[in-house]
Order: structure tokens, then sequence, then C-alpha cells
């Protein structure tokens, strides 16, 4: 079982904490809502709970694969799209993974991402509950 904690420190700030961590994350409301603006808010998390699930899944294909030396760079950058309806949600993410390095396996590097995105990612399964979800992938020879 899952679990997170949401601690209250007045206004519209919040301190999150996930199972075993004790560094909290901070969350709040944006400047608008009378947030200070030096919090985190709770949909982009999302997104980075999508980039670091789907990150970590291809770095250890990666290396299954013995191809991670060759990888100088990796990044995984998300952008979505939000309804103009309350309540607002991500209806469209786009998914862009950029490889970098000399002598890149574009064939192995190609596999470790669909591999996640179809199969062992589940926060990419989650997201496609409520939202279509597409992606691509950058070689960058060097």
């Amino acid at each position: 079982m899952a679990k997170t904690k949401l601690v209250w420190k007045g206004g519209m700030q919040f301190d999150a904490y996930t199972a075993g961590k004790d560094v909290p994350i901070p969350i709040e409301a944006e400047a608008k809502f009378g947030g200070t603006g030096e919090g985190y808010q709770p949909k982009p998390l999302m997104l980075v709970a999508l980039a670091g699930c789907t990150g970590l899944d291809v770095a250890s294909l990666m290396k299954k694969m013995r191809i991670d030396e060759d990888v100088k760079d990796f990044t995984v950058n998300v952008e979505a799209h939000m309804t103009e309806e309350h309540p607002k949600y991500f209806d469209k993410v786009h998914v862009i993974y950029t490889f970098k390095g000399q002598n890149l396996n574009r064939e192995k590097l190609t596999k470790c991402v669909t591999l996640s995105e179809s199969r062992y990612c589940g926060v990419y399964k989650m997201f496609r509950s409520f939202a279509e979800v597409t992606y691509e992938i950058n070689f960058i020879e060097e």
C-alpha cells in the first residue's frame, strides 16, 4: 500500500511526506490563490511522477541491455495541455525522450522507451485513463 501524508502549515501551504522519507515536499496554491510561489503545485508534480517513472524504467533497461555507457545525456520532458473548464485537468500529454552520445543504438533505445510506455510504467497507465498520451524520441550524436 502506498502512503502519503500531507501536513497543513497554515494559509495555502502544506508539507507532503512520502512513505519512509523525512524530507518534506512543500505544496501550495498558486500566488493568485494565496500561495507564496515557494512551493510546488500538485498538477505539475503529476508530470514529474510520469517523467520519473518512465525515466527510471528506461535507465534500468539501458543498463540491462548494456547500452547505458554510450548514452552521455538522457532527458525526459513532459508537455501537457490543460482543459479550460473546471475541474481543470490534463487531457493531452506528450513525453519527449532525448538521448545524446556517440554510436547510439537507436533500435535498443527505442525498445527501452516502448517497453516503459507500454508495459512497465504504471504512471503512464494511470495517465492514459484520463488523457491522450503521446511520445517522441530524439537522438543527438556527438
